[in-house]
């Protein structure tokens, strides 16, 4: 969320009440734009608030100043705020006081000093057009066009206990937690490096649908920023061959955004570094070769040459990739893949030379462009190869190997060659010998080319190379089950919600809601809940009834989290969490109740609703798409926060599928069977 800092004086001054102004103006104003914002007021404690306040007029997205009368604390402010920053600083005043010389041909709100209010919807329209604005507004700036604006990111520094949790959660992949502190920093001064430390850390681990939102907050503060639309780019392509191979949509509306984000980059960052600007146009250029791909795929053999070959999309990509590579020739992935694709439109022009021919006005138009294309093809063959063998041998001076080079040497040959015997060697060293790696991109890319019988000699022979590596096909996200739900009555509770009697009528209903998700999710599943007795255990019990995995969310480790949500409820229940917790597997939150102390100023927020959040993001890290929320729930709000009320909003926010088991549905049936 944005932060604003006011500038003001206090209490009443030459007959304006400078409160009010703020509590019947400025806040309703900054509530209405969706902004945050406070004076030095609420800074004051024991010592110096200068540095504080130096901070906050460095850090603010927005300062307000209020230059009704001559206040010294208010002009010196100003000048500091207009000398650090060149934007977003909003003037007001009622005319009191003349306004110093140096500062008249400022643009100002006014507002009648008696009743404030009168001007909220002026002020409200003012801010948001300087949100959105990016003049210049400080006089500094202005005269001194040189001179640069400080970046506040510099001068705020991520919590160390902050940036431990983020490093533990890399450290074993819990991708639920790294979203759960990207929402938890929101609110913070330092929110935006938080940001940006967690995007990248779940960029490099992939998990896409969870970096994206963390960097469209970025995004959504800095619409221009170089490296929030740089991670997007690729975040979106990501996203869109993974719902390509998922079979669930197109791509479409992923590659779209992914273009918008490349657009950005290339208009409003001209000075990019060569490698920048290599990779940026590589991914333009993958793209528009995903939309060629999808042009054609759904055709019939009989046709789908013909498309691929008629296809904007294939020329487009060509010339995407063709450009990344003639900005770096070092980016051998660039050259490889204009080659490859240059490779596809030489060998289908010279198979269909009718349908070539269709796309020019003669005949010897189209013989003229196709030897302009065999002249390309000699040319880049020649081009890549050297860029290949200068990293080969820079490689080899530092002792090191890279899959992907040999992976492109491979396909390099593959498409230059004609002995399909020694390109078979080729791949088969690589697959024999690159531990770990992931040769999807490298055999999804020979399958193309077997679709358009392109080289197929080649190709079959180079296929042959993966015969012994596990399929590559893309596996089905796993669906996560998500449990919410009441806990068994504590003896001292005055309204029964869920007493024990119910539990095994409870446990049936359950069975039957997650019996009927299996029977619909294809592929892996996994159920997450947490151990309290009631709701949480029966869930667990019955996953491991109907074989599937379960993992046991714990806010607590095991005695503290027994004494806070199990053993209210009997011995009995104890054992049964017991047997849970030794056979499942289990991920601890915190250990003690106490939050850590950089979250200690969320105000209310609690280990119970942190547990929650950590829950849901951890369900929802293959997007709320393949993720379900059973809920047992009375319609009502909790007893505390962190209840079931909450867990079930938050996930109605994401847009994930609830199933609701009513408790008080349940109450009266076990009543009706107990008198029938």
């Amino acid at each position: 969320m944005l932060q604003a800092f006011i500038v003001r004086p206090f209490g009443v001054k030459d007959g304006i009440d400078f409160d009010k102004v703020e509590t019947d103006l400025l806040q309703p104003a900054l509530k209405a734009v969706g902004i945050i914002g406070s004076t030095t007021g609420v800074i004051v404690e024991a010592g110096n608030i200068r540095e504080d306040m130096f901070s906050l007029l460095l850090t603010a997205d927005l300062v307000i100043a209020d230059l009704s009368v001559h206040n010294a604390n208010v002009f010196y402010e100003l000048g500091i705020r207009h000398a650090l920053r060149d934007k977003k600083t909003f003037l007001i005043r009622c005319s009191k006081d003349e306004i110093p010389f140096d500062l008249k041909t400022d643009r100002y709100m006014t507002y009648p000093a008696h009743s404030p209010a009168e001007c909220l919807q002026n002020l409200i329209s003012g801010l948001t057009a300087i949100l959105l604005s990016e003049r210049q507004d400080s006089p500094v700036f202005y005269m001194l066009p040189k001179l640069e604006a400080q970046n506040p990111e510099r001068f705020l520094a991520v919590p160390a206990d902050f940036g431990e949790e983020v490093d533990l959660a890399q450290a074993n992949r819990h991708l639920g937690r790294l979203a759960m502190l990207s929402g938890e920093a929101e609110g913070f001064a330092w929110e935006i490096p938080a940001l940006r430390l967690i995007g990248q850390v779940q960029f490099a681990l992939k998990a896409y649908d969870d970096a994206q939102q963390t960097w469209n907050k970025v995004k959504d503060r800095y619409p221009d920023d170089l490296e929030a639309n740089d991670r997007l780019a690729t975040i979106y392509q990501q996203l869109a061959e993974e719902e390509i191979n998922a079979g669930t949509g197109d791509g479409a509306d992923y590659l779209a955004q992914s273009d918008l984000a490349i657009k950005k980059l290339l208009t409003k960052h001209a000075r990019l570094e060569r490698a920048k600007r290599a990779e940026t146009y590589s991914l333009k250029g993958r793209n528009a070769k995903t939309r060629w791909i999808n042009s054609w795929k759904g055709s019939d053999a009989k046709d789908r040459i013909a498309h691929a070959l008629q296809s904007p999309y294939l020329y487009d990509a060509f010339r995407d990739y063709e450009r990344a590579y003639n900005e770096d020739l070092n980016h051998f992935y660039s050259g490889i893949n204009a080659l490859g694709l240059l490779t596809v439109i030489i060998t289908l022009a010279q198979d269909l030379g009718p349908v070539w021919e269709l796309e020019f006005d003669t005949k010897e138009e189209a013989d003229e462009a196709l030897d302009d294309y065999k002249e390309q093809h000699q040319k880049l063959t020649i081009m890549v190869s050297a860029s290949i063998d200068s990293e080969d041998k820079r490689l080899k001076r530092e002792d090191k190997t890279d899959p992907w080079l040999e992976i492109t040497e491979a396909d390099l040959r593959c498409l230059t060659l004609q002995r399909p015997e020694r390109i078979k060697n080729l791949y088969s060293k690589v697959v024999k010998y690159a531990t770990g790696f992931n040769f999807e991109a490298a055999e999804q890319q020979l399958r193309i080319y077997e679709q358009l019988n392109v080289l197929p000699d080649n190709v079959q022979a180079a296929l042959g190379a993966f015969a012994d590596v596990p399929s590559s096909l893309i596996e089905k996200k796993r669906h996560y089950l998500l449990f919410t739900g009441h806990m068994i009555d504590s003896p001292d509770r005055p309204e029964p919600r869920f007493p024990e009697e119910l539990a095994p009528l409870v446990k049936e209903k359950i069975r039957q809601a997650v019996q009927e998700e299996k029977d619909k999710i294809e592929g892996s599943m996994q159920g997450i809940a947490g151990g309290a007795c009631g709701g949480d255990i029966l869930f667990h019990e019955v996953c491991l009834e109907l074989g599937i995995e379960s993992m046991l969310y714990l806010a607590l480790p095991r005695e503290l989290f027994i004494a806070e949500s199990v053993q209210d409820a009997g011995p009995e229940w104890i054992e049964r969490f017991d047997h849970l917790y030794t056979r499942l597997d289990k991920r601890v939150l915190a250990k003690t109740k106490a939050l850590p102390k950089w979250l200690q100023k969320k105000g209310t927020y609690s280990i119970w609703e942190r547990n929650n959040a950590w829950m849901l993001n951890s369900a929802l890290a293959n997007s709320g798409l393949h993720m379900t929320m059973i809920a047992l729930w009375d319609g009502k709000s909790g007893d505390g926060p962190g209840g079931t009320q909450h867990m079930v909003n938050r996930a109605r926010e994401r847009g994930a599928k609830i199933v609701i088991i009513d408790i008080k549905e349940l109450r009266a049936e076990y009543n009706k069977q107990g008198v029938q």
